[in-house]
């Protein structure tokens, strides 16, 4: 055990983090108007005057695990008409393809104690071009690439700053901060530094009038006093000044009016770039910066060092370099243990990244919506609008939480599906954090009293595909396995009986005919459908979904895996595993005949599943669209070995009993009777035939199968749009490799041809089982029409290939994610820093979408 291991069993260690968001404003819960238009009531422009309701943003930041008291760097470039507090992107109206940063930085290291972080941000030493990134997109119509920073060709010479923000503890309320500013230009530059410390704002909405204070200190630091939280100072060297100012909202800039407070929120920035006397010289305040004001000679860099520390130290920077050093050199151990089979350093360096941006996307989350629905005792009464709008169904939910987000810029928000891949990966680092992720969905004061999980904030009652189960065994399985073959049973128990309840709501709410068929609506794949999924249709018509009805019965197939688990030390789970198992039959039976009709979501002509419409009166309209939804059947795969059916002998008498007296569905399931290899036995709703017919589509390169993995819609369909006409319109389905070209849910994402690495990793997770079954003696033709057969552990091997292709450097020095971009392509202050895209073009695999989704693009972390 490595000492990074062995902090992780120190209670302390993760009280520091990089908990802060990089954008608080845009998100639901700041948003107090009457119509719901989040983007619009706070804005880039407010944020540096407004004092956030529900949490804080910053750059590079950390705070603790309560957000008392955070710390973030700023700077000024002396031509910027703001300082760089925050990243800048666009809104969702702002964006030809929804909301997007706009900016260069990237998550270089961490640990996942917090014990070491490392992060760059490439700041231009040129005026920041906000206008132009603003009109440019605003320009831009769907069908155009997006406008971003490096287009403004405002790196073509160089001159800019590398700035790498470092931090190393030495303990769990010591931390030392490092700044080392490059100069990329061979001419000097001046740059102001800000180093900032304040409170998240607790004492203006009526509850707690209490305020902390920061102060200046003789020993050259800034003194720290909050009542919930011990003494703390931040120390520093060599500074030009401090500056003061408060955590309040400048009503007057904003609003018009005078509410007597001075030295806003805005002060430190009014008095550094206006000059403006909006600072307290008395050096006292709730937001308080350390001043920098540095020239930094061509291709020379300028360290600035700091320590926030929670005891009083006579010589504060002793021992700094050493310290930081030796923090390093124990990440370096950490991760070496965790790679010593990976032999490519590129790969390793992908690896690396991709877990330190997993880690630096943590964030403190807070969210009571009774509270924001009702509004605040020292705030202006909300409309009545609110009560009957956004989330008014889920008044108990109350999150005060560090979450795993997607993206901490474009998705600073938690996602219940997206979490569940999050914690795959969290848990080859931290299986403890892991765990603690997927319990908190589980708790009373997130999931829904009726049983469902809260989706995200945007609409806490949307429904994500039920993964939460496979994620939690998962996640079991993984520690178990690092733990010497030690379950943690209490953790799997725990979630599994907040999971039946889910699993009833998913039954109750979602079977509209109560015929094992299920709908759910976009399910996470937002504009996957002909038409938007999560819309009422007129006269009773239902669209049944291949997908939702897939989703449910893979989440039979785990919840009944849990289930045999748990009876392994006590034997009252075997009759909960049976209800799972027979459910899971039910569900088969429905997909392949759907009532008297004799109807499936099969189609025999296609050879595929489809999305169904079910009219009134006994018409069926067959979506033909050969997308990523007629895949997941692949995904519902369980394979038993047959010392599990000997220990659980109940389980196996109702499993015969069954499958003898309802031989119309035992004939669904494939090959039960017949062990595999290796003594399996196999549950799926795929049976040979199928899946082969499944998999000639799937691995076909004129259809799925791009250079770079699964595309989410086949390719079949750029020259074959699918066309629909009812009485509401036409609806087109056509293959779009790149961004979303249809603004459905705000048009950020695009599920209608790019490649998603979420459901490549189940893709290829699936394949794996059903070679445990099926052995060496079950070959599939990989490429459809080549000529060459491979088992389906190969083409699993074949298709993560495809898929750490993305980021790795071919044979020419190039990694597709970059795509064309020459200086992100062969520039050495660039090229080996790793972007990890929400998804990538179905074609010639360039990222896309939001720029650092390590989230679930996370997931490549495993499979190198």
């Amino acid at each position: 055990m490595n000492i990074e291991q062995e902090r992780l069993l120190i209670k302390g260690w993760k009280t520091w983090g990089p908990y802060v968001s990089e954008r608080q404003w845009g998100t639901v819960r700041e948003d107090y108007s009457s119509n719901g238009d989040a983007w619009q009531f706070t804005t880039h422009d407010k944020a540096r005057s407004k004092a956030w309701r529900w949490g804080e943003e910053g750059l590079g930041g950390i705070c603790d695990d309560k957000q008392l008291l955070c710390f973030a760097p700023a700077f000024w470039n002396g031509k910027d008409p703001i300082i760089k507090e925050r990243l800048f992107g666009l809104s969702n109206a702002e964006g030809n393809h929804g909301e997007d940063v706009k900016e260069l930085y990237y998550y270089l290291d961490a640990t996942p104690t917090h014990s070491y972080m490392k992060m760059l941000y490439k700041y231009p030493q040129a005026e920041f071009p906000y206008l132009q990134l603003v009109r440019e997109n605003k320009n831009r119509n769907r069908l155009q690439p997006e406008f971003e920073l490096m287009d403004t060709g405002i790196f073509n010479t160089d001159a800019y700053f590398d700035i790498f923000i470092e931090y190393a503890k030495v303990d769990t309320d010591d931390i030392l901060i490092q700044l080392t500013i490059c100069n990329r230009s061979s001419q000097p530059a001046s740059l102001q530094v800000l180093p900032t410390l304040w409170f998240r704002n607790t004492w203006s909405w009526g509850y707690d009038n209490e305020k902390p204070s920061l102060f200046a200190d003789d020993n050259q630091s800034i003194a720290v006093q909050h009542t919930r939280m011990k003494p703390f100072r931040l120390y520093y060297q060599n500074a030009n000044e401090l500056l003061f100012c408060a955590n309040e909202t400048n009503t007057k800039k904003l609003y018009g009016y005078d509410d007597g407070k001075k030295y806003c929120k805005d002060g430190i920035n009014d008095f550094i770039v206006h000059h403006l006397p909006t600072v307290n010289g008395t050096n006292t305040g709730t937001k308080a910066a350390i001043h920098y004001d540095i020239t930094v000679e061509g291709n020379q860099c300028h360290v600035i060092k700091l320590r926030l520390a929670a005891i009083e130290i006579d010589d504060a920077f002793a021992n700094f370099d050493e310290l930081l050093q030796q923090r390093l050199e124990e990440a370096n151990s950490f991760y070496s243990d965790l790679q010593k089979n990976i032999s490519s350093e590129d790969e390793k360096n992908v690896q690396r990244q991709a877990l330190a941006g997993m880690l630096w996307s943590k964030q403190f989350y807070y969210y009571d919506v009774g509270q924001w629905l009702k509004g605040d005792p020292a705030g202006p009464l909300p409309s009545a609008e609110r009560l009957a709008g956004r989330n008014n169904e889920w008044n108990h939910l109350n999150n005060a939480d560090i979450i795993s987000m997607p993206d901490k810029w474009e998705y600073p928000w938690y996602a219940a599906w997206d979490l569940a891949f999050h914690c795959i990966t969290l848990a080859m680092v931290d299986a403890a954090f892991a765990k603690r992720q997927l319990l908190l969905l589980t708790h009373e004061w997130y999931i829904h009293p009726n049983g469902q999980l809260p989706a995200y904030e945007w609409a806490l009652g949307d429904v994500n595909p039920p993964v939460h189960a496979w994620a939690t065994y998962s996640v079991y399985e993984t520690n178990k396995k690092n733990n010497g073959g030690k379950g943690d049973t209490a953790f799997l128990e725990t979630v599994f009986h907040k999971l039946m309840l889910n699993f009833t709501w998913w039954v109750n709410r979602k079977d509209e005919t109560g015929n094992n068929i299920f709908e759910g609506g976009f399910l996470g794949m937002d504009n996957i459908g002909v038409f938007n999924r999560n819309q009422k249709f007129p006269g009773g018509t239902v669209l049944e979904q291949s997908d939702g009805t897939s989703w449910m019965a893979a989440y039979c197939l785990n919840l009944m895996r849990i289930a045999l688990e748990l009876a392994e030390t006590n034997p009252v789970y075997q009759d909960m595993a049976t209800k799972f198992f027979e459910h899971f039959m039910y569900i088969a039976g429905a997909m392949s005949i759907m009532g008297e009709n004799d109807s499936g979501l099969w189609d025999e002509e296609d050879d595929f599943y489809y999305d169904e419409l079910k009219i009134p009166g006994g018409k069926e309209i067959k979506l033909k669209v050969r997308s990523m939804v007629g895949l997941i059947p692949l995904f519902v795969v369980e394979i038993l070995h047959e010392t599990i059916l000997e220990k659980q002998p109940k389980f196996r008498g109702h499993l015969d009993w069954f499958l003898k007296h309802r031989p119309e569905l035992a004939n669904l399931v494939s090959r039960w009777n017949e062990k595999g290899a290796n003594e399996m036995h196999l549950l799926s709703l795929l049976r040979e035939h199928r899946m082969k017919r499944i998999l000639y589509r799937m691995l076909d390169e004129t259809e799925f199968l791009s250079p770079y993995g699964i595309r989410s819609l086949s390719k079949f369909h750029e020259q074959h749009p699918y066309t629909l006409t009812n009485d509401e319109g036409t609806y087109n389905m056509q293959y779009a490799p790149a961004e979303s070209p249809v603004p459905v849910f705000g048009g950020n994402s695009n599920w209608r041809g790019p490649v998603w690495m979420p459901l490549n990793f189940l893709i290829i997770e699936s394949l794996q089982k059903f070679h445990l079954f099926y052995g060496d003696k079950f070959k599939a033709e990989y490429p459809t029409h080549s000529g060459h057969y491979l088992t389906l552990a190969q083409i699993s091997q074949e298709l993560s290939v495809r898929l750490k292709q993305l980021f790795l450097k071919d044979a020419n020095g190039k990694r597709p994610i970059y795509g064309d971009n020459d200086k992100l392509q062969n520039d050495p202050h660039f090229n080996n820093y790793i972007l990890f895209h929400e998804y990538f073009h179905g074609d010639n695999g360039k990222g896309l979408g939001a720029s650092h989704q390590t989230g679930w693009t996370g997931l490549i972390a495993g499979l190198l």
